[in-house]
Order: C-alpha cells, then sequence, then structure tokens
C-alpha cells in the first residue's frame, strides 16, 4: 500500500511504495534536491530533515557524513532514507535544492542576415457566398504567393474557426511552403531558442521580422536533481526503466515554463512563436529527443544521430505554436555537440588564419584547435568541480558565494555575488583562490600546503591540513575553510582540460607559443580571472592581448542559425570538416594529464 510523503514548505505531495528512498520520491514530486553523486551518499548534499513518520535507521554514510547528534535531530541524507510509514512529513532546508542562482545568458552580437525560416504573411479573404464556395483552405492558397502551399494538421483544424474569429484578415506564418501558424493581423513571428547545458539553461525570445532578442532567461538545467555530470544522467537513463523519460519530461517541463516566462516579459502570446533552435552537448541533445543514450556511455561512444534535424516541436513536447519546427544543429561526436559547433559558428574559429584555441568551459569542457589547415576537437570530462561540486564549501554562483579573492599580507580579501555575507565558494572564486595561495607560497606546485607555523590562517583539523578563507569571527561565527581535497579536486577539473589542449596542439604540430588567438567560452568562462587560470596552468601561458572572453556563444550561434537558413547550411559545413580526437585512446593522455595536474 502507497505512503503519503508531504515536502515542506514547497507544498508538494506524493505517494509512494514503501522502501522508496526520500530522495526518488522528492524526484517524483518534482522537488529538485541536490544530487551531486546521483545518489550514491558520497556528496552529502541532499540533506532533509523528517519532521514526522518513521523512515530507515540511519546509514553508516550518515553517520559519518552528519554525525550523531544531527541524526539524532532527525536529519537525513534523502539518497539513504527509505520510507517506512504513513504519513511521513520532510523539510527542505533551501540548501539541499537546485535553487535559482546566477546564470549566463550574454554572448557577443554578431549581425547575419536575416533570412528565417519562417516568413508572416499579411492575408485578408474575401468570406464564402452562394457565388463563392471555395474551401477555406483554398481561398488562404490563393492569397499566399507559394507553390503548393500546404496546412499543418493541427493548423488545418482550427483554420475555418480562425478565420472567422479574424474576419477573414490575419496573418499567417508559412516555413517554405507550410503553414505552422495563423495569428491575427500585424503579428511578427517569434523565434526560441534554448542552449540546454550540463547545469544551466539559456533562453532567448527573437523577433524574426526585425532579428532583435525580446526577452532573455538562464535557469537551471532540472536534470541535476538526477545527477551533476552526463555519465550519471545515462546511467539513471539506463538502469531504470524510466530514467530516460524522466531525464526527458524534466528538461522538456523547464523548457515550456521558460518560453511561458519569456513570452510574459516580452508581453507576447505562445502561439506567436513559430519557429525554434535548441543546441546542447551531444547527450542533452539526445536525452531531449529520447534518443538512446546506452551507446553514449560505453566505448566507442557512439551518437544515434549526428545530421542536423527539423521536427515538430509537439513531437519533443515543446507548446508553441501549432505547427511549429524545432531545429537542432548536428554534432560532432559523442561528446562534442551541437553547442559546440554554435559556439564555432558564433567565433567564426573555422574561417580564421593562424592558431586559434578555443575552450568552451562547462561541466565537459570541449576544446576546439585551428591550426595549419586543421580543425581539431575533444571533450574533456572537467567535471563539476568548477560549479562548486565536491568541494566542502563549494556552491553555484548564488548570493553570497566568493567570486573573487585576492590574498595580501595574510589578510584574505574577497568579493560575494550580490556584496552579501559570504557563505561559500563558486568556481571563478575558487580559480582564484587556488591561484592566490600558489601565488603566496601557501601551496607547491604539486597543491601541497607548505609554511605552517608561518602563516596564522593555515591550521590542522579533522580533515587534514586546512587554509581558513573565512574565519568565524569575521563572519557571524560561519566559517569558510579549504583544504587538501578541496585542491585535487581543482587539480582534476584543470589537468583534463589542459591534457586536452597539449594533446590536440601535438596532434597539430604546433606549440603554445604558437597560439595568436585563445577564445573562452561558457558561462564559467565569462566570470573566471583569465590570469588565474593561466598561473595554475589550467590555460597555456599567453599574452593577455591574445584572449578574448565571448560569453555563451552557443545562444548566440544557435540564435545566428534561428535567423538564417544559411547559417544552418555553414553549421553544417563546419561539423563535417571538423576531426574529433578521442581523448581516451590517446597513446600519452595519461602523461599529458598526470603532467597537468601541476599548478604551473
Amino acid at each position: 500500500m502507497p505512503f503519503q510523503v508531504d515536502f515542506e514548505p514547497i507544498g508538494r505531495r506524493i505517494r509512494v511504495e514503501p522502501g522508496t528512498t526520500l530522495l526518488d520520491a522528492a524526484q517524483r514530486a518534482g522537488v529538485l534536491l541536490t544530487s551531486i553523486c546521483g545518489g550514491e551518499g558520497s556528496c552529502g548534499r541532499c540533506i532533509v530533515r523528517v519532521m514526522s513518520g518513521q523512515v530507515s535507521p540511519p546509514t553508516a554514510i550518515e553517520r559519518g557524513e552528519l554525525g550523531p547528534d544531527q541524526t539524532a535531530a532527525g536529519w537525513r541524507l534523502a539518497c539513504q532514507t527509505t520510507i517506512a510509514s504513513d504519513p511521513c512529513i520532510i523539510h527542505v532546508p533551501p540548501d539541499s535544492l537546485a535553487t535559482a542562482q546566477r546564470t549566463q545568458t550574454e554572448g557577443q552580437a554578431v549581425a547575419v542576415e536575416l533570412q528565417p525560416a519562417v516568413q508572416p504573411f499579411d492575408v485578408q479573404v474575401a468570406p464564402p457566398t452562394l457565388d463563392d464556395l471555395r474551401s477555406d483552405a483554398a481561398r488562404v492558397r490563393a492569397a499566399i504567393p507559394r507553390p503548393d502551399l500546404a496546412f499543418d494538421a493541427h493548423v488545418l483544424r482550427r483554420l475555418s474557426t480562425e478565420l472567422r474569429d479574424a474576419q477573414f484578415h490575419f496573418s499567417a506564418f508559412v516555413r517554405r511552403s507550410e503553414v505552422v501558424g495563423l495569428r491575427p493581423a500585424g503579428t511578427a513571428p517569434l523565434g526560441l531558442v534554448v542552449d540546454v547545458g550540463t547545469t544551466k539553461l539559456a533562453a532567448y525570445l527573437v523577433d524574426l521580422n526585425t532579428g532583435d532578442t525580446l526577452a532573455a532567461l538562464g535557469a537551471m538545467n532540472p536534470q541535476i536533481a538526477y545527477g551533476e555530470d552526463v555519465m550519471t544522467r545515462i546511467n539513471h537513463a539506463i538502469s531504470r526503466p524510466d530514467g530516460a523519460e524522466q531525464l526527458r519530461a524534466a528538461m522538456v517541463g523547464a523548457l515550456n515554463g521558460l518560453r511561458r516566462d519569456l513570452c510574459a516579459q516580452a508581453s507576447r502570446e505562445v502561439a506567436d512563436i513559430a519557429d525554434a533552435v535548441v543546441v546542447g552537448n551531444t547527450a542533452m541533445h539526445h536525452l531531449f529527443l529520447g534518443l538512446p543514450v546506452r551507446q553514449l556511455g560505453q566505448a566507442p561512444f557512439v551518437a544515434a544521430e549526428n545530421a542536423a534535424l527539423d521536427l515538430k516541436a509537439r513531437d519533443v513536447g515543446l507548446e508553441l505554436a501549432p505547427g511549429a519546427y524545432v531545429h537542432l544543429l548536428p554534432t560532432v561526436a559523442g561528446f562534442v555537440g551541437a553547442d559546440h559547433v554554435a559556439m564555432l559558428l558564433a567565433t567564426g574559429v573555422a574561417e580564421r588564419d593562424g592558431v586559434v584555441l578555443a575552450m568552451d568551459i562547462g561541466t565537459n569542457t570541449e576544446v576546439s584547435l585551428r591550426a595549419r589547415g586543421k580543425h581539431l576537437a575533444c571533450s574533456t570530462a572537467s567535471g563539476p568541480a568548477f560549479e562548486g561540486a565536491h568541494i566542502r564549501f563549494g556552491m553555484r554562483a548564488a548570493p553570497g558565494a566568493i567570486e573573487r579573492v585576492a590574498i595580501r599580507d595574510q589578510k584574505v580579501h574577497y568579493q560575494t555575488v550580490g556584496n552579501g555575507p559570504p557563505t561559500g565558494l563558486c568556481g571563478s572564486g575558487i580559480l582564484d583562490l587556488v591561484a592566490e595561495m600558489r601565488r603566496a607560497n601557501i601551496i607547491d606546485v604539486r597543491g601541497a600546503f607548505q609554511g605552517e607555523g608561518r602563516n596564522l590562517r593555515l591550521r590542522r583539523s579533522g580533515r587534514g591540513r586546512e587554509f581558513v578563507v573565512v574565519r568565524g569571527d569575521e563572519n557571524n561565527g560561519t566559517e569558510i575553510t579549504f583544504d587538501r581535497s578541496d585542491i585535487a579536486e581543482i587539480q582534476l577539473a584543470k589537468g583534463a582540460m589542459r591534457a586536452g589542449v597539449n594533446i590536440l596542439l601535438k596532434r597539430a604540430g604546433v606549440r603554445q607559443a604558437d597560439i595568436d588567438e585563445l577564445i573562452i567560452a561558457g558561462a564559467f568562462g565569462t566570470y573566471l580571472d583569465v590570469q588565474s587560470g593561466i598561473d595554475i596552468g589550467m590555460f597555456p601561458r599567453v599574452e593577455r592581448s591574445k584572449v578574448k572572453q565571448v560569453g555563451n556563444a552557443a545562444g548566440t550561434g544557435a540564435r545566428m542559425a534561428l535567423l538564417s537558413a544559411a547559417q544552418r547550411e555553414r553549421a553544417e559545413r563546419i561539423a563535417r570538416q571538423v576531426e574529433y580526437v578521442e581523448l581516451t585512446t590517446e597513446p600519452d593522455f595519461s602523461s599529458e594529464f598526470t603532467h597537468a595536474l601541476g599548478l604551473e
């Protein structure tokens, strides 16, 4: 018999079978608990409090993570706790939610010649009479100068009613020779663009007549409730009968919410959206479309489809104009996706002369190198460390996150998102902190602490040696520290990225000194301090004048594809010319990765 679980103060309620974990129950109820490890109990982030009802006894993992006092007070890890009575009331603290935070939607503005796939036609037709018995569809065909004009089935079902409601004067949205929407006379068609990142979503509402972006919004990818990284989500999709559909439904629900909010922001109607472009890495692309992902998680990591696709928006769950399509740019390989192609489209890397290195930094970092007539690309599993995952006091870029750090004379100076009291460290702050500790000789090139006794902020604790970033007496009793395991997470992340760069440089026969331009893209790439990245060896050492931070270039490239059929064709040419390098088969990768762990 199912048991009832109430999640407060969110107000969500669900009935589940006995033995269901609180994490599973929360996910089914739409409560997005942070679950970086995918429910294995290793991240300690899905903390909830059992207010009433019976649950399973604390596990050894919970006792180790939370301690006896917290478990005695009802605090539990949702992934480790199963439901044993009816009803259960569960309190979810804000820190355990995948809550709203700063998301990055800005990118370079790139002008393109307007050639949208959808065009509006102002149509006025004579109403039928006993002397004119043509069908409603025939009247519209006669008014629109397109050969073999057809109607989307959903548009056709509503045609007669909408014609009469509009008194036979309306705007028809036509894609090639298909009517995909009917709107009041004078209505300009809109386009929707979404960049689906592993962690974040960026969405844009665009006027197809003018090319203007009317509204832009960012949000968290709700799939993070099922795991922070791509491989954890692939495992969720293939290990549970409904796993893939859970991930797909979560994403589609978020996209429909974004398109609704964008329209509200622009004072427009959802039915005005006549076309859409969606980009993402290959795993996000497949999960969005409901394509199988098992083969993406196993060597040789082959996509089900790499070609550009045009599908009815309604067939993938997007609620737009009745007959609207969604266009997906081509992908390159198993882990270099349509978002990377969109970034290349926006930055023009594929057409550049000289040696150009482009890094699109995220949970997966894609690297492109254009050199000596070759265009090489690879994907590195940089992981979510720069999103704050696996860092003891790490967090995403929400208010209170330390985003800038400087160390001077044993004093730590910092700036937080929103300028409020510090609550943790986000990616740019973590990068600055490691670089500053290296510059101040607090850590050596291997990441080991040095100078204990000379530096008052270095101490020993139950976790080993740690550096006190924020003292309790500076922050209402709340300390923020950084220890050796935190440093190791950053070394692994930056080591993977740099090893990928070095492999591509070797394959192309060029050195880091030959790099003419370094392009850094992505949300994290917008806020990081480039010099900090150079000083710890994450980026090649190039002159600062050669570095360009371009923001969400994937979103920019997707908007270009929305506005221009020529840009869609260009994207297909780019995808075909890129030579994918699979790092796991490179004989030098292990040695390059080991060398790149050093903070130099």
